[in-house]
């Protein structure tokens, strides 16, 4: 009872129940999370072997993918899909593109948070590729635009191999 009595707001109350929340969701791991991590570790080994990518990355990107990844044509319709497909800004005088406002906004940030974490550790050939494109006069925010769409290109190859490898499965009928 006395917790409470320190808290008189209700705002102050709720941050202390979610504090106390993501505290104990840190020290816990969940048994979803444990089966979620084999599931990867089997069917999605290829995408976790690749710089940058981890189980949140992966999870968001096949998820974004979905159940029937033939649906998608060719790596340019998985790159709109993720929303990192180039779209021309037509201003009359400059030639220049920004990203696609539409497509999966949780895998656009998976794709953001692979470029961040291969900036971070110095992936040498991300590195190469940023600082090349900055020399020819680039931004770095229209480099990063373009290995994020590099990176779904290679996202993409890896999920055809993971769709050839592993067929679907026939979906199951619910008898009512």
């Amino acid at each position: 009872m006395a917790d409470y009595v320190q808290y008189k707001s209700p705002i102050c109350c709720l941050a202390a129940v979610r504090k106390a929340a993501r505290r104990l969701n840190a020290t816990v791991p969940s048994e979803l999370d444990r089966a979620i991590k084999t599931i990867l570790d089997t069917i999605a080994a290829p995408l976790l072997a690749r710089p940058g990518l981890g189980y949140e990355t992966v999870g968001a990107l096949l998820c974004t993918a979905g159940d029937n990844p033939d649906r998608l044509g060719s790596e340019a319709s998985f790159a709109a899909l993720c929303g990192t497909s180039p779209v021309p800004i037509a201003t009359g005088k400059s030639n220049r593109k920004h990203l696609n406002r539409a497509g999966d906004r949780n895998a656009n940030a998976a794709l953001w948070t692979v470029v961040m974490v291969r900036l971070h550790h110095r992936h040498p050939p991300t590195i190469t590729y940023l600082e090349r494109r900055i020399a020819d006069g680039h931004s770095k925010r229209d480099s990063i635009r373009c290995i994020k769409r590099f990176i779904a290109r290679e996202v993409f190859a890896d999920i055809q191999t993971i769709t050839t490898a592993h067929p679907a499965r026939p979906p199951v009928e619910i008898v009512a």
